[in-house]
């Protein structure tokens, strides 16, 4: 259900005029509430294989928004999910990697991210970020696989 005029008292506020689409049925606008905005995108990465790694992601709001990583479209499991994940989502948004993992037929943290912020207001959906992984023979870089 989208409520696009929103009354409070006598006085009507017009939703679209004021950056908003969609609010909830029950949820209560307060003139300090505001929807999320990325402040902080993630930057592309490239790592090495057993390596830890992070990407970054700051947002802000009112009330605070959640943060949630998508790869190359699909939702990213923490360790929120399960908790023997290598994936921290992290306090501030950021998504930590224990290590990189990387195989032959799997590459699994290999790919392109986004991390989305979401409130009652709406939700902000940061620029695409990509995670490369890199090997070493004898310690020279020898490519991205």
């Amino acid at each position: 259900m989208e409520i696009d005029v929103l009354f409070v008292g006598s006085a009507a506020i017009d939703l679209p005029s004021l950056h908003m689409s969609k609010l909830h049925p029950g949820s209560r606008l307060r003139q300090e509430d505001s929807a999320p905005r990325i402040v902080e995108h993630p930057s592309d990465l490239i790592v090495s294989k057993g390596e830890p790694a992070t990407l970054n992601c700051k947002a802000e709001g009112r009330p605070s928004p959640t943060v949630e990583w998508y790869k190359d479209g699909e939702r990213v499991e923490t360790d929120k999910d399960d908790p023997r994940s290598h994936r921290m989502l992290l306090p501030s948004g950021s998504l930590f990697f224990l290590r990189i993992v990387h195989g032959r037929r799997s590459k699994p943290d290999e790919g392109a991210y986004v991390c989305v912020a979401r409130n009652y207001l709406g939700e902000a959906v940061s620029r695409n970020a990509s995670l490369e992984v890199a090997y070493f023979v004898e310690g020279t870089l020898v490519g991205r696989t």
